[in-house]
C-alpha cells in the first residue's frame, strides 16, 4: 500500500484555516451571546477544527473506506455513550433543570 503525498500548499491552506478558526474562537469567547448560544457557537467552531485535523493531519481523507467505517462506528458509539450519560444525568432528582 503506497502512502499518499500531500503537497505543502494543502498543509499551508489547512494551517491558515486553523488559524482563522482559532481567531474565531477568541472572538466568540469575547462576545456574550444570549442563552446557550455561547456553547453552541464554541462547539461548532471546535467541531469544524477537529474535522479539519482528522481529515488532513490524520490522513482520513485519503484512507480506504474500511477505515471510514471504523471511524464512523467509533463516533456513533461515542455519541451513544454521551446520549446515555446525559439521559441518566438529567433524570436524577438532585439535578436542577
Amino acid at each position: 500500500m503506497s502512502e499518499h503525498i500531500v503537497s505543502i500548499k494543502v498543509y499551508l491552506t489547512i494551517f491558515i484555516a486553523l488559524l482563522v478558526g482559532t481567531a474565531l474562537t477568541v472572538i466568540a469567547a469575547r462576545i456574550d451571546f444570549p442563552g446557550p448560544l455561547n456553547a453552541i457557537i464554541a462547539l461548532t467552531i471546535a467541531s469544524v477544527k477537529a474535522t479539519i485535523v482528522v481529515l488532513y493531519f490524520m490522513h482520513m481523507r485519503y484512507s480506504p473506506r474500511l477505515i471510514w467505517i471504523v471511524f464512523g462506528s467509533a463516533l456513533f458509539w461515542l455519541a451513544l455513550m454521551f446520549a446515555l450519560t446525559f439521559s441518566d444525568y438529567t433524570t436524577r432528582g438532585w439535578v436542577p433543570l
